[in-house]
């Protein structure tokens, strides 16, 4: 069988720990991006009904 790296990726320990990882990142910035449109959302209705 042929060592490719995408098989090395899938099937080894540091290769599944590296994708866990890759996958967190991803999901904590779509949660940070989400959490601050909202926020900039609210402040910025707040702020236009106080003018």
């Amino acid at each position: 069988m042929e060592n490719t790296p995408l098989s090395t990726l899938f099937s080894s320990e540091i290769g599944l720990l590296s994708l866990f990882t890759i996958g967190f990142i991803l999901c904590m910035g779509v949660y940070i991006f989400l959490f601050v449109r909202r926020h900039v959302k609210e402040d910025t209705e707040a702020q236009q009904k106080r003018d």
